[in-house]
């Protein structure tokens, strides 16, 4: 089974794929936030549908020092998992999921579901906890939203794609789901899986 992004394993991922982009007065603004092309092959064969997971291992475990004025996110602070894409019920047959399909621009407030492109189902990404209590961008985050790491933060990022081919036609979740719903509810149904991680950083010190 193989997983192609529209960037290789372990490169940098282009700034056309992220929610935030560096900018030398402000050290962030939106970005495209456009999701990248995600294509398969060598599937088992009797995959029924598929699910993909981007997640980021590497968010500080604590907001305290996060884009501060003055203050670094230490490289040696523990880390947290963060969702950014979470998508069931993928057709096997599809191929591929055209870049800027699920998401072309940021949305404040979040875009809608569960219902996404090509009878695929979308659920939460984490930035709808990131923006609880921000009276602008507050909301439901459904479908993918790009890579915005804290621009002090020591630590490179990394967005690791994973996809998951199943035994069933359905994902076992319902209504507003998020990551750790869908890997609680595939156990035991995942015939096989294969991964792509991109990097990514706001900090200029670990940017290419």
């Amino acid at each position: 089974m193989e997983l192609r992004l529209s960037f290789d394993d372990e490169a940098f991922i282009p700034d056309v794929y992220c929610f935030g982009n560096p900018d030398p007065r402000t050290h962030i603004v939106l970005g495209p936030n456009r999701n990248p092309r995600v294509a398969w092959s060598g599937l088992p064969g009797d995959t029924r549908s598929l699910v993909l997971l981007c997640h980021d291992p590497d968010v500080p475990s604590r907001p305290d020092d996060v884009n501060q004025e003055g203050r670094v996110v230490p490289a040696d602070l523990p880390r947290v998992d963060f969702y950014h894409w979470v998508l069931v019920d993928i057709p096997p047959g599809l191929g591929e999921l055209p870049e800027g399909a699920f998401s072309d621009g940021v949305t404040p407030r979040g875009k809608p579901g569960p219902e996404g492109p090509f009878g695929t189902r979308q659920g939460i990404n984490n930035y709808t906890d990131w923006f609880r209590g921000d009276a602008e961008m507050e909301g439901d985050y459904y479908g993918y939203d790009g890579p915005c790491p804290p621009w002090n933060d020591e630590r490179m990022h990394r967005y690791v794609f994973t996809l998951y081919a199943l035994d069933l036609d359905r994902c076992p979740v319902e209504g507003r789901f998020g990551g750790p719903e869908v890997l609680a509810a595939i156990r035991g149904h995942v015939l096989d899986q294969a991964r792509v991680t991109g990097r990514y950083s706001l900090n200029p010190a670990l940017r290419p």
